[in-house]
């Protein structure tokens, strides 16, 4: 390439140099991209970076060939050097409400308040755990902390982002709080990491089907987003009587262990806290994850406990011995760290996590606009029903820094807002409905969804769709309906494809084929989240109509679909990451967006052939 030069010195990292042989085509060290035009004129005219010369200057050799001495060029920084984005300007949007509008302002307001009132009770049964009685068991008999303490114990702060608090509610064999154990992301050390922990104080901390589902989605958000991984262990295995929705499919509680083998493979770190009963499946959790913590007198690991042995053998043991701290950390090797309380098991937890191969940048103090309009009006902007919606718009400025967006297609498609905005620092692109999802607006979609994608800009979705499927009462309509089916298949393609990360919020309806090209739950988005008011359903309730004839099974439809689209229906199955109070969407988003850019500090990812093994 430049015959002149026989060998360069490279920088790798910032921090040393290398030679290597000018046999090919120059790259970075660090990175797969071109050699920058400024950089190859200054190797054309014979400038070499010394060995003694520091980083990351050069110095000119001008003795050679008698040139003028360069003034010195722009420095390249390291990828840990503080970077800047692009200036922008984005056009300020208008909040401010009509008086038109007022009525529908109001009629909102006080279905949130119902709602509202509906999620203080909910959240009042999760923090009560097990009831009073199973607290007294969990801290008085077995002499163990309660699971929010322990997270107290282990994360910096409690500043967490807790995933499907309400997940257990409503369910045909009964209420599971918290679905038996409390899932996250929090800070440790300094580093976000999903964590997984066992709720004892409910049914004795057997696994349900719900927990189970739970604690998977946990891996799923761990393994989408690159997130070390932490389980504080307390199971009593699973719940017999429900082993066939637990046990065989795929999906059941085997895919926990199948997860970790796979994250393990990626280079995702896991550690887990033994705290109390390992039991049945329970035991491959620490013994697959890559480092294990075991507290001794309270923590224990075996597929059969002391009752089962009785029964088969007549022989009589106690749980420590059987499978306790001293066992396990002395003669099987099956946990690495011992500790002595549960108070020195999550500072050896904390310490592991120290040891992790991340750099993380500084802190950001730049401070970021604040939206020019008040989150609370956000009560009033959600729609009691899709006849209740408002320009969506008015949501977005309520969300954005500086309640600034830079519309794309603004006066085409318009029943689809789309545009870049930024949340909290963090460039995004918005897709949110304003209206039904014509062609129009679905060949739009397809286009901005493409376009972030390309550009690696992470999407939020605000999803709002139209409660029943479009009548095709002509000819003219059919062939209109036509074209928006494909032009919303198109949607789908572009946004399943997509590889940029994705955020969805049903703000309203989320209903029919229009929710898969908005980034329902199908369409595996980051995070999904629900505001309070919201309906997930296959209709709206009162639309059944629209595909029964019966007035008798309209009825009995319509009274199903208004029991199962509720925003805690759904929360209560898992079919969503959590339900947010409208007011809070522009805090869980930039927490969100922050939790997503993290894999970027990780300083290993590549795949390796297989899993770290232990002994």
């Amino acid at each position: 390439m430049y015959p002149c030069m026989s060998s360069l010195y490279f920088l790798k990292r910032g921090r040393s140099l290398t030679n290597t042989s000018f046999s090919k085509p120059l790259s970075w060290i660090t990175e797969n991209k071109c050699i920058p035009a400024a950089f190859n004129c200054f190797l054309c005219h014979g400038i070499q970076l010394t060995s003694t010369s520091p980083v990351p200057h050069g110095t000119l050799n001008t003795q050679q060939r008698g040139l003028t001495p360069r003034p010195p060029l722009p420095r390249y920084m390291s990828s840990r050097a503080p970077r800047r984005r692009l200036p922008s300007a984005f056009p300020v949007l208008d909040g401010a409400f009509q008086p038109i509008h007022n009525h529908v302002f109001e009629e909102n307001v006080r279905n949130s308040q119902v709602c509202l009132k509906r999620y203080m009770e909910l959240k009042k049964k999760v923090l009560k755990g097990g009831g009073v009685n199973g607290i007294a068991r969990h801290t008085q008999k077995n002499k163990k902390v309660l699971v929010r303490d322990r997270l107290r114990m282990l994360l910096d702060d409690e500043d967490y982002l807790e995933l499907s608090p309400f997940a257990g509610f409503g369910l045909p064999y009964g209420d599971i709080p918290s679905a038996g154990c409390i899932t996250g992301i929090g800070k440790i050390n300094g580093l976000w990491c999903v964590f997984i922990a066992n709720d004892a104080t409910v049914k004795g901390g057997t696994a349900y089907p719900i927990t189970v589902k739970k604690q998977l989605r946990a891996q799923e958000v761990s393994m989408q987003n690159r997130l070390p991984c932490v389980y504080l262990v307390d199971s009593g295995g699973a719940f017999l009587p429900l082993q066939s929705d637990i046990f065989p499919d795929k999906n059941h509680g085997g895919r926990t262990f199948y997860n970790e083998a796979i994250m393990s493979a990626m280079k995702i770190p896991q550690v887990a806290l033994v705290c109390g009963s390992c039991t049945a499946g329970g035991a491959y959790i620490p013994t697959m994850a890559e480092e294990a913590v075991i507290v001794h007198r309270i923590g224990t690991i075996f597929l059969a406990g002391p009752p089962l042995v009785k029964a088969a053998t007549g022989e009589e043991v106690i749980p420590e011995d059987l499978g306790g701290a001293t066992l396990h950390s002395e003669v099987s090797g099956c946990v690495d760290h011992f500790a002595a309380v549960e108070s020195e098991g999550y500072e050896c937890t904390r310490n592991i996590i120290s040891t992790l191969n991340f750099e993380l940048p500084e802190e950001n103090t730049t401070e970021v606009e604040e939206p020019l309009y008040n989150a609370e009006e956000l009560m009033g902007l959600a729609p009691k029903s899709y006849n209740y919606s408002m320009d969506v718009r008015l949501i977005v400025c309520r969300l954005t820094d500086g309640s600034r967006l830079q519309e794309f297609k603004a006066r085409y498609g318009t029943t689809l807002l789309t545009g870049f905005a930024r949340i909290e620092g963090h460039q995004v692109g918005i897709v949110a409905n304003n209206g039904e999802l014509t062609y129009e607006a679905s060949l739009k979609g397809s286009h901005f969804v493409q376009l972030c994608d390309q550009r690696d800009i992470p999407l939020i979705f605000l999803q709002n769709t139209a409660p029943q499927p479009v009548h095709t009462l002509s000819q003219a309509k059919a062939e209109m309906n036509t074209n928006r089916l494909k032009a919303q298949g198109s949607m789908m393609s572009a946004v399943a494809c997509a590889s940029t990360p994705k955020i969805t919020v049903v703000i309203g309806g989320c209903h029919g084929g229009d929710s898969y090209a908005m980034c329902g739950r199908a369409f595996d988005p980051n995070f999904l989240f629900l505001w309070p008011n919201a309906r997930v359903s296959i209709l709206a309730p009162g639309h059944a109509g629209a595909l029964v004839q019966e007035d008798r099974e309209t009825i009995h439809i319509n009274e199903q679909l208004k029991k199962e689209s509720t925003a805690f229906f759904s929360s209560g199955r898992l079919w969503d990451d959590g339900v947010i109070l409208p007011q809070d969407t522009r805090k869980v988003l930039g927490k969100c967006l922050k939790i997503i850019k993290q894999q970027e500090y990780q300083l290993s990812k590549e795949k390796p052939k297989s899993q770290l093994f232990r002994l």
